[in-house]
């Protein structure tokens, strides 16, 4: 993968100061560590991940490195080097295996909130569009607006996909929901959806007050591990 990592002020190839704490501490939370775990890791202080994390800085390269290991990622993704390219550019790992997750994992995996993508289709042909969404028991429901094209899911069986890509292992795992999606019009419905999923904000802002919601009668999902370290 081409080295694109951003340098310091200073060009000693620290990265620079901005969303880099951001980005360290999504990924922790993303592999359920405390700054403790982290800290124990990278053979440096709680305190410190806590700073990282929360206060601008520059971090001298030896440091950054040993975080993107404890961090099972890579110095470009902590500094945001790979922010513009296609997850996925990086090499297949050795011996890779393509393996079904159950149903209950795949619950998991898609967790109560993030950004998945809808397929529909009209008289443009078939499209795919990506929308934050919350999930709650066997429904995904997301926001749009009215004449959006996400919109054109409504009174269709329609398909979720929700993702995720590991480039520093070359590995990953994809989540297909097959089922009707409705449109979510009633005031009371749409409070108890909020009240127990709790709103969602979609970054792309604007205008979106139509809850679309997606009632699973197919979930399936798939796997590649590897035997990376």
């Amino acid at each position: 993968m081409t080295d694109r990592s951003k340098t310091g002020a200073d060009g000693d190839g620290a990265p620079a100061a901005g969303d880099f704490g951001r980005r360290v501490a999504a990924r922790r939370e993303y592999l359920g560590l405390s700054r403790g775990d982290v800290a124990l890791r990278t053979a440096s202080a709680p305190g410190y991940i806590e700073y990282v994390e929360t206060q601008p800085g520059s971090h001298g390269m030896g440091f950054v490195v040993r975080l993107a290991h404890a961090l099972e990622t890579t110095v470009d993704e902590l500094t945001g080097g790979t922010v513009d390219l296609p997850p996925g550019a990086g090499r297949a790992a050795g011996h890779p295996r393509l393996v079904e997750i159950g149903q209950d994992e795949c619950w998991t995996l898609v967790g109560r909130r993030g950004v998945g993508r809808v397929v529909v289709s009209d008289e443009g042909g078939p499209a795919v569009y990506p929308v934050n969404y919350v999930c709650v028991e066997n429904r995904i429901a997301y926001r749009t607006s009215p004449d959006s094209g996400p919109a054109h899911a409504v009174g269709h069986e329609t398909a979720f996909e929700v993702d995720h890509i590991d480039d520093a292992f070359s590995r990953g795992w994809s989540v297909l929901v097959v089922g009707a999606a409705d449109a979510l019009t009633e005031p009371r419905d749409v409070a108890a959806l909020e009240n127990e999923a709790g709103t969602v904000t979609p970054w792309a802002g604007g205008e979106r007050d139509l809850w679309v919601v997606v009632t699973a009668g197919r979930v399936t999902g798939r796997r590649i591990e590897t035997d990376a370290p």
